[in-house]
């Protein structure tokens, strides 16, 4: 078993400092009131079990809360009384300096739970390094100064999750949509140097990732993008390209039929498409932005979207190439092909390629074959989408979400009266942990609801918080994002105070844990039809009903988002058994269940859990995701087509879930396996026992998106428990 030490970093438990720590407190007694040896020894055993029941490392702070419980359930009041006081004492000392302490084990990369911290960030890297020292100087001064302490505790206590404290300082928001349209049609400026528009599509392509890496590095959140807007420059290529072509020919003296000419066209064309893909693929993944990482970038492929037939084609050849290129993957240090984290690509099914038969089923098998090895595209379903996300025009609308899932909500432009979602982002997340709230009411529903209401209240104040941040930031803050055309064009010193209100942006009450909350509140499964299920979706209605009661009142956008727990899990779990204890199929695991989704220990099919999620998907109008585990799947295409096509007819937004590893020792090709040792679960291969995290590829979607650089024994467990859908 581990021991997580104040500072991040991890040591052996050993019971002898338990035994230690109780002898010093007894000794510091008067000698009528000490503990007999075998009494210590007692308590010890104790904490040592109660610590070994947890099934996961253990905080220094819930050791010493475990010693409290043991000295006074043995009735050693006056100990434990000295014990507390000691501990107080302790924690007054290192009140002043514990920024400063987690700050020195960044630098020396002993702090485990920020190296687990984020899967797609290498905790080793200076960037990496430089963004979490700052962001425990802005966690550290937002908890002291900017939020209230209830707020700040409720945090802490994990009743509720305030995102991205680490950023909250700054006036900062978290995801949106770029307006590359606008950007690349009328020109922007990236660090005080014009960009005019693009004369070729790869010229386009170059241009977008500088945009890409800009918007990231303003921002702390996902960003998605739309290959509709880089396919006019196709056709601008394959002009110039003509161009040239007849002009070789004329100089050269050579053939000028027309079908040879185009025959020509359209193999330069195909080099540019290439060329231009490529530049967006590699260069995404190999940027490093101010946060240390790649661009969590998002691409949308919706053939619809195109606005003539011409442009509609030149959509599908680039989406074709994406999806071959991705197909391929990217080399390692190796040079072996492996599965990138990003971007993450959308693929929108629709009527005309959903069966066989249509104009662009085959790029709909490609999809396919795509996600078979490499886990994306994820998919859209137009179909369903339509229906859910009807504006106030009453016209059903398809579009990309804000990275792995945030989505916003329909909007008309007032100026315009024309539906409009690039250049429009979110505020921020404020997450409830239903769990608690189920836990908190020892199961009497009455008090259950009480308990919601005071929660939601809680959040609210939380996001309103967030809100205020915002407002009243200057367009000169992140010039790329407000005045040159990814969110807005403002003026140099305008607030961006009118893009906070009536809808152009969103703010997300977040919500996680409702599998354990209706189990607890019902004995049953939400996948239960009669019990669980009624009690789980009349939990989702109130959480909607909040947030349309805020909107209404303050003309914010406020909007259900089923959360994408990464670290916060883990953070919850641990809080949960803190604060209740050890309950079976409730808090028995280092981890709680994401949103609505079906607990992933639950035998079920991969059509019955897609069917049934779509009704809480629904519930979900900020945002959510559903996925199924599937083995191998890449000699059974037809079988994922089955699945694509269900999707298509019966839920808005889902994911395929597959293994794509790789040791980089033994050359093993396979699926990386989950080993537990003293307490701590490991990564292995299975052929060759090797067991260094830095020799092996592993990818593995955690919340709508694949991580590459591991994660905390919270969401590892989680992993390992999955169970297969098909």
């Amino acid at each position: 078993m581990k021991v997580i030490k104040r500072n991040g970093s991890e040591a052996v438990f050993d019971k002898a400092k338990i035994a230690n720590a109780i002898r010093k407190a007894s000794d510091s007694a008067e000698e009528a009131l000490r503990l007999p040896e075998a009494t210590i020894q007692g308590i010890t055993d104790t904490v040592t079990a109660r610590c070994e029941e947890l099934g996961r490392a253990v905080s220094v702070e819930e050791i010493q809360d475990k010693v409290e419980y043991g000295l006074m359930e043995a009735g050693y009041f006056d100990v434990a009384r000295l014990y507390i006081r000691y501990r107080y004492q302790r924690y007054l000392v290192r009140r002043a300096n514990t920024t400063d302490a987690r700050v020195l084990s960044l630098i020396e990369c002993n702090n485990e739970e920020v190296k687990q911290e984020n899967a797609n960030k290498n905790p080793i890297v200076n960037s990496v390094q430089r963004d979490y020292m700052a962001g425990e100087l802005s966690r550290d001064i937002t908890a002291r100064l900017l939020l209230p302490p209830d707020i700040v505790e409720a945090d802490k206590a994990g009743i509720i999750h305030f995102h991205d404290a680490d950023y909250y300082a700054q006036h900062m928001h978290n995801c949106d949509l770029v307006n590359l349209e606008d950007m690349l049609q009328n020109g922007t400026v990236i660090s005080g140097t014009l960009i005019e528009k693009p004369h070729s599509f790869s010229t386009a392509c170059n241009i977008a990732t500088q945009i890409i890496a800009q918007v990231a590095s303003n921002q702390y959140g996902g960003q998605s993008i739309s290959l509709t807007h880089l396919a006019p420059f196709v056709q601008v290529s394959r002009e110039k390209i003509r161009r040239e072509v007849l002009q070789e020919a004329e100089t050269l003296g050579g053939s000028k039929d027309p079908e040879a000419i185009e025959k020509v066209v359209a193999e330069r064309l195909h080099e540019e498409i290439q060329r231009g893909v490529q530049t967006i693929q590699y260069q995404v993944i190999t940027l490093l932005t101010t946060n240390g990482q790649a661009p969590f970038l998002t691409v949308f492929m919706y053939l619809d979207e195109a606005r003539n037939p011409q442009e509609k084609k030149d959509l599908a050849l680039i989406i074709e190439e994406v999806l071959r290129q991705r197909y391929e993957g990217v080399k390692n240090e190796a040079g072996v092909w492996i599965t990138p984290a990003f971007p993450k690509l959308i693929y929108v099914l629709d009527e005309d390629n959903i069966r066989e038969g249509t104009e662009y089923w085959e790029l709909t098998k490609l999809a396919a074959k795509c996600t078979a090895k490499r886990m994306v595209p994820d998919y859209i379903s137009a179909k369903v989408m339509r229906k859910l996300k009807v504006d106030k025009n009453g016209e059903g609308h398809v579009y990309t979400c804000m990275g792995c899932r945030s989505f916003l909500t329909p909007y008309v432009d007032p100026e315009t009266n024309q539906p409009k979602y690039y250049g429009r982002f979110n505020q921020g997340v404020v997450t409830l942990n239903l769990v608690d709230v189920a836990l908190s009411s020892g199961g009497d529903e009455e008090k259950f609801w009480e308990l919601m209401d005071e929660r939601l209240e809680l959040c609210h104040r939380a996001l309103r918080l967030r809100h205020e941040r915002l407002r009243g930031t200057l367009s000169d803050a992140a010039p790329i994002l407000w005045q040159y055309g990814a969110l807005a064009r403002l003026k140099k010193g305008e607030t961006i105070d009118k893009l906070l209100y009536g809808g152009y942006s969103t703010i997300s009450l977040g919500y996680a844990g409702l599998y354990e909350c209706v189990k607890y509140m019902t004995g049953r499964s939400h996948t239960d039809p009669e019990i669980g299920m009624p009690f789980g979706l009349k939990v989702m209605k109130c959480l909607n009903e909040a947030t349309a009661r805020w909107k209404a009142a303050e003309c914010i956008d406020y909007s259900l988002y089923g959360t994408p727990l990464e670290s916060t899990t883990y953070k919850f779990a641990k809080c949960l058994q803190d604060r209740f204890g050890v309950i079976p199929g409730i808090t028995d695991k280092s981890y709680i269940t994401n949103s609505y989704h079906i607990n992933v220990r639950e035998e079920i099919d991969a059509f019955s859990k897609l069917r049934i999620e779509s009704q809480f998907q629904q519930l979900s109008p900020g945002g959510a995701i559903s996925y199924v585990e599937v083995p191998d799947m890449q000699d059974n295409l037809e079988a994922v087509l089955s699945l694509m096509q269900f999707i298509y007819e019966n839920i808005m937004y889902a994911e395929l879930n597959t293994k794509s590893d790789y040791c980089q020792v033994c050359g093993y090709d396979g699926e990386i396996a989950i080993v537990e040792e003293d307490g701590k679960l490991l990564w292995e291969c299975p052929h060759c026992h090797n067991r260094d995290q830095s020799k092996m590829n592993v990818a593995r979607r955690t919340c709508g998106y694949i991580g590459t650089q591991y994660w905390n024994q919270g969401r590892t467990q989680e992993i390992r428990d999955r169970v297969l859908h098909l």
